[in-house]
């Protein structure tokens, strides 16, 4: 649990500083750029073959849903949302993740999706404040297509992983994230090929070192100890821990980079959100009692 508690902790200051110095940066440029440093991170980890049940395909396939495809998503959605309202809807990541994963062993979790839907609206009611109903909701969709891309990365490395350990193979997750991310900048690169003008990007200094910063540290290091905790918790424990940053980066964008919000909504829209991924566990803690009785 201490890589997950790690990771959140770094999690935390992203939120206020892309909404601060990045705002007006094309989306998949920041995912490009934010990713190709990670992957330099751990280019001197690779390794061509990294195990007769992992396969090099699989592992870009997982970067390109869990990192590229979500970062588009995630930091375009600062374009109608101010920081501390994406972090307060990221707060759906663990019921995609319950989602996904039932959905794989073909189950059905009707509570998570009411809770889903009652979390959205506790999520409306803090950012209608903000910005326009359309603004609004193109922010909200937007957040939720990275959630969904952020949770079936992890339950799909997680299940990678697992057919392998159970085989008997010994699989270090250090040689495996440099596939991850090398799929995840094929993604995010092919992206900005096609949506930015190069010749009229001009990145100041503080923008380039905020970059730096996101690429090494939160999207290198911290991703690394989510996914490495990921493999070592249970699901539950995963979903749960899922939440922690969402309080510590509210916190970090309201008292360190000064963003407004009216503390009645935010109460009101927390309290609301906060009750339907609560009520979700208490219910899915009940019936898990029932079926060990």
């Amino acid at each position: 649990m201490i890589h997950l508690l790690v990771a959140s902790l770094l999690w935390a200051f992203s939120f206020g500083l892309i909404k601060r110095h990045l705002g007006g940066v094309d989306a998949s440029l920041v995912a490009a750029i934010r990713l190709l440093l990670s992957a330099l991170v751990f280019l001197p980890f690779l390794r061509r073959k990294v195990s007769d049940r992992v396969s090099i395909p699989a592992l870009m396939a997982i970067g390109a849903l869990q990192y590229g495809v979500m970062y588009i998503a995630y930091i375009q959605s600062y374009r109608f949302l101010a920081g501390h309202e994406v972090a307060l809807l990221t707060v759906l990541t663990p019921l995609h993740v319950t989602l996904i994963h039932d959905a794989l062993e073909r189950r059905l979790d009707p509570g998570a999706a009411l809770a889903a839907v009652v979390a959205v609206v506790g999520a409306g009611v803090v950012i209608h404040a903000g910005a326009g109903w359309r603004g609004a909701v193109t922010g909200i969709v937007l957040v939720q297509v990275s959630n969904a891309c952020f949770a079936a990365g992890q339950v799909l490395y997680r299940r990678l992983l697992a057919r392998a350990r159970a085989a008997g193979e010994e699989v270090a997750d250090l040689a495996l994230f440099g596939w991850l991310y090398l799929g995840a900048v094929v993604v995010a690169g092919a992206t900005a090929l096609v949506t930015v003008d190069f010749a009229t990007v001009h990145l100041t200094r503080t923008q380039g070192l905020v970059l730096l910063y996101l690429g090494l540290v939160p999207s290198g290091l911290a991703f690394f100890l989510w996914n490495v905790g990921a493999t070592r918790t249970r699901a539950g424990t995963l979903a749960a821990m899922n939440n922690l940053k969402i309080p510590l980066a509210v916190g970090v964008a309201l008292l360190v980079f000064g963003e407004r919000a009216d503390p009645l909504r935010l109460a009101l829209g927390g309290a609301i959100i906060a009750g339907a991924i609560g009520g979700h566990e208490w219910w899915a803690g009940r019936a898990s009692a029932r079926e060990r009785r």
